[in-house]
């Protein structure tokens, strides 16, 4: 069976963990209705955001939020969705919203898929996928958020000279994705030489998955492909 069909849409992975503190659990009742996003409303980022914002970025499966929160507090003109399902990753980022009044993320807080379908065409300026699950066993690779189906997703709802960066410290996965990417019509790997991949983005901001990986002393990889 094709990998596009194999895995349909369908969602893989964790959504809760360890149960909400209080004041968690009062913040997705009164902070994320604010800020979630309605796939079937307006989409437009005027709509999206109370102030004007120069581009929009997306980042899927943001984890603890480390990376899109530093993102989002060094391009206060860029408006950010942030696509997380797992409901204590969540709480983080609702947490630090609050604490720093950040007016220029959006919130969806279900599958990834869903928001790039429904996203209008050319409407995103970037795309981050830092570290998802490798899903490293052979029957469940199935999973793999990178597809054939994603990347032609990304790819339409990217503009002209927009980037999708992918960050993974499992070679395995590293070298599937570069594999479906350079294949792929809609998209070109900008890396000229061997820091342009081994070396994190200018600015970049550790995740705690990453810090893990080297911690156990895996190496990361960074890729970029321009949007052609």
């Amino acid at each position: 069976m094709d990998e596009i069909d194999e895995r349909g849409g369908a969602f893989f992975g964790r959504r809760k963990g360890k149960k909400l503190r209080l004041g968690q659990a009062y913040l997705f009742e009164t902070l994320l209705p604010q800020l979630r996003i309605d796939l079937a409303g307006d989409l437009s980022p005027s709509t999206l955001f109370k102030k004007p914002v120069e581009e929009l970025w997306l980042e899927i499966g943001f984890g603890g939020g480390e990376h899109l929160l530093q993102r989002a507090a060094e391009n206060p003109s860029v408006g950010f969705i942030g696509c997380e399902p797992f409901v204590n990753g969540m709480a983080k980022m609702l947490a630090a919203i609050d604490r720093e009044s950040f007016d220029n993320i959006r919130l969806y807080d279900s599958d990834a898929l869903d928001m790039l379908r429904s996203l209008p065409d050319a409407s995103l300026g970037r795309v981050y996928l830092l570290y998802p699950d490798p899903w490293p066993k052979r029957r469940q690779n199935k999973r793999r958020f990178v597809s054939n189906k994603t990347l032609a997703l990304i790819a339409r709802v990217l503009k002209p000279g927009g980037e999708f960066r992918f960050a993974s410290d499992i070679d395995h996965y590293v070298g599937w994705t570069l594999e479906r990417a350079t294949r792929s019509p809609n998209f070109r790997w900008i890396a000229e030489r061997p820091d342009d991949w081994r070396l994190p983005w200018v600015g970049w901001q550790s995740t705690r998955y990453e810090l893990k990986a080297q911690r156990e002393g895996r190496k990361s990889a960074y890729l970029t492909f321009e949007r052609l």
